[in-house]
């Protein structure tokens, strides 16, 4: 049995994956798709962010202070940037309308505005532009601050179930039929299904390989002669 940690700046998550002691197998995490290098060369260097999102130079935020001291220290050219970036929640939710606009958001499957969101310190929402912060759900229910959206205006509003589910990777056509508090309470306590799907499928490739040429006899159909 191994023990594998992955961590994300905003998403720590324990995958215990293991295999049959007679398989041998020397199985490892795959590698990363996306990296945070990869985003920050497409948005401060490249620019190709903001023109993939039709964002103009005169609403294009400033470069953090931070960021660009460290671009002029080392150069650009340093990042690495043969990954894809990061998703940002812009990337995740641009293509729905906007939730405060019911004519368009009622056609979505658990695309509906929750009003009552508001900023208080530690609780301020995900950036539009950065990826999203985790999406909790505790025991004592889902607080509000995790699962909002910052706006560039500084306004704040509450992800509805739909975007909060893209976020996860959820595919459009699945449903939830709760409520938004039991919905979001489900996305939060998932794991992002491309995650999970990525992982399964390395894991799968892994036992072909091991298994090819010879005859595996599964535990379930050993003990059923028996």
């Amino acid at each position: 049995m191994r023990l594998i940690m992955v961590y994300r700046i905003h998403r720590e998550r324990v995958f215990l994956v293991g295999f049959r002691s007679d398989l041998n197998a020397n199985w490892s995490f795959p590698e990363p798709t996306h990296t945070s290098e990869a985003l920050i060369w497409q948005k401060w260097v490249t620019l190709e962010y903001w023109e993939r999102h039709g964002i103009s130079s005169h609403d294009r935020p400033e470069m953090p202070a931070r960021l660009k001291s460290s671009l002029s220290r080392f150069g650009a050219n340093l990042l690495g940037t043969a990954a894809v970036p990061w998703r940002t929640v812009r990337d995740a939710i641009s293509d729905l309308p906007p939730p405060e606009n019911i004519d368009l958001a009622t056609s979505i499957p658990n695309h509906v505005y929750i009003s009552g969101a508001r900023s208080y310190p530690g609780h301020t929402g995900s950036l539009l532009d950065e990826p999203a912060k985790t999406l909790k759900a505790g025991v004592h229910g889902v607080p509000g601050g995790e699962n909002m959206l910052a706006l560039p205006s500084g306004e704040v509003r509450y992800f509805t179930v739909r975007e909060a589910a893209r976020l996860q990777t959820f595919p459009d056509d699945y449903y939830f039929p709760c409520t938004w508090g039991e919905s979001m309470r489900q996305i939060g306590n998932a794991v992002p299904v491309t995650l999970a799907y990525i992982i399964a499928c390395s894991i799968y490739s892994h036992l072909q390989e091991l298994t090819s040429g010879r005859k595996i006899v599964s535990r379930a159909s050993k003990f059923s002669t028996e």
